[in-house]
């Protein structure tokens, strides 16, 4: 009998071991595949974390990914892994957010169709049972997403306005124009760098880890990462404020040296300091505590059990192949070529003339043509139209994306509120060294006119998708403030009546 223990203990260890390796394999072929088919985006991703200051912090999310996984391995062999169907639902999902992504240019969509894909991979391929036991490292994999720069004109406007309270309470006066300030001491600018997103978006991914690895109680971990979100926003506040109001004791030029040191090199870890210490008493999970309980996990694998690893991987490979078979199949559908020149129409009651003053001109990178041309009506009203043709968007050639548009990413001019829409269109302020104008923006794609960027996402992917014309067209029509308080709008809204139906005239001027 004494022998026969050890004999029959080593049997199940060693079947156990098989149910795994076969698992294991069956996802690291998975992965390979989806990774190989991607590799545009992956590399894509990986290129954006080691570029970009904002997601510098996402190189160290797979070594932590993996950190997490041994953490659990004691737990993790206690489970046998069984392929299990509900996950091939996540790898559909992002599959089409992929396709979506492709469709309409959208980057972010494809890098988190990829991810999903991948996590779907993994549930498909280990089960239920192991899945709930990973499951907050397959949720940590969602950091991989270079996500978050959106919020960018927020943040400016939310560190601007907490800004003016607090120098407000201090006794400074000052003035705001969107996120510009302007004091006795000079004129600031709350610029990108300086909204604190990379910080933000960095803590959300620090307090997730924390919150996972140092509480056990759910109440805890949800204060903690509310803390986590409104800590760097408000420490961002102050920071800008610091700026400001040291400019105004002492002299611009040194407030912007001290900030860019204390903001490089001390805010951040000054800030995740605070956080810590903040939460460390109310840390709950003790070290050497389970992550959690196999027994309670270990049914869940033999409902799983039925269906064979190799049916579930082919599903999954179909599932992520499907949408660059159909990306393909549409690619070279609907296109035109444009007129050889723009010819800007003739306006009743405006004449053309020579540009004067600060010069503004749109950005739109990759266009085929584009084309401005300043007018002045009998009434003296002085208005710039500008028109961008694209025969065909393609990666890094699209009408609405980063930088295009009424303000360039090196442009001296810099957007400061949204105005009053005009039918169709969006309009916009923008300044320069206390310039200010007013800029109206149509797009016309597909056949829809409109000045929304996610109308013309959804229509471009529509286009791609199901088939149509793939031009593009950006008119905007910009007119500068005449005098200091002055409002540039009744030129623009003078000239777009003479001017007449804009559909019609973006058609003709892009050869439709």
């Amino acid at each position: 009998m004494t022998v026969l223990l050890p004999v029959r203990a080593a049997a199940r260890d060693k079947s156990i071991a098989r149910g795994w390796r076969l698992h294991l394999g069956a996802l690291g072929a998975v992965a390979a595949a989806i990774l190989l088919l991607f590799h545009r985006d992956a590399v894509g991703m990986a290129d954006i974390w080691l570029a970009s200051s904002t997601y510098n912090h996402c190189a160290l999310i797979l070594p932590l990914i993996g950190w997490l996984v041994w953490q659990r391995l004691p737990e993790l062999r206690r489970l046998r892994p069984a392929a299990w169907p509900p996950g091939l639902w996540l790898v559909g999902a992002g599959a089409l957010a992929w396709l979506l992504g492709e469709a309409g240019f959208v980057a972010l969509a494809r890098h988190a169709g990829l991810v999903l894909m991948l996590q779907g991979a993994v549930i498909a391929c280990l089960g239920r049972a192991v899945s709930r036991g990973l499951a907050f490292p397959i949720f940590f994999a969602l950091f991989l997403i270079p996500v978050g720069e959106e919020i960018v004109p927020l943040m400016q406007t939310i560190t601007a306005e907490m800004c003016m309270a607090l120098l407000g309470l201090v006794g400074v006066p000052a003035h705001i124009e969107g996120v510009f300030i302007t004091t006795p001491t000079g004129y600031f600018e709350v610029a990108e760098a300086c909204a604190g997103v990379e910080f933000l978006i960095a803590m959300v991914a620090l307090g997730a880890l924390v919150a996972n690895v140092c509480f056990v109680s759910w109440r805890r971990r949800a204060l903690f990462m509310i803390a986590a979100v409104a800590i760097p926003i408000l420490a961002n506040g102050v920071r800008a404020w610091g700026t400001v109001y040291i400019a105004h004791l002492t002299s611009s030029d040194f407030a912007a040296g001290l900030d860019h040191i204390v903001y490089g090199w001390f805010f951040f870890a000054l800030i995740v300091a605070f956080l810590m210490a903040a939460g460390w008493r109310f840390f709950d999970r003790r070290p050497g505590d389970p992550w959690f309980d196999p027994d309670n996990l270990q049914p869940c694998a033999a409902q799983g059990g039925s269906t064979p690893v190799l049916l579930a991987v082919s599903a999954a490979l179909a599932l992520a192949a499907g949408p660059l078979a159909w990306s393909a199949a549409i690619a070279s559908a609907g296109v035109r070529e444009v007129p050889a020149a723009i010819d800007l129409p003739s306006v009743p009651g405006w004449r053309r003339i020579a540009a004067e003053g600060r010069a503004w001109k749109p950005h739109f990178a990759g266009a085929d043509r584009v084309h401005i041309s300043r007018y002045r009506s009998t009434k003296g009203h002085e208005v710039d139209l500008a028109v961008a043709i694209f025969a065909r968007q393609e990666e890094g050639r699209e009408i609405v994306g980063f930088g295009q548009g009424a303000v360039g990413p090196a442009s001296a001019w810099a957007w400061t509120a949204s105005a009053a829409p005009p039918p169709g269109g969006r309009a916009d302020r923008i300044a320069s060294h206390g310039t200010v104008r007013e800029v109206a923006t149509f797009y016309r794609v597909g056949d829809i006119l409109t000045g929304s960027d996610y109308r013309v996402k959804i229509e471009t992917m529509k286009t791609r998708l199901l088939g149509g014309e793939q031009r593009a067209v950006a008119l905007l029509v910009s007119a500068e403030a005449p005098a200091e308080g002055a409002d540039p709008r009744p030129a623009i809204d003078a000239f777009l009546a003479d001017l007449g139906p804009i559909a019609p005239l973006a058609d003709s001027q892009s050869g439709y």
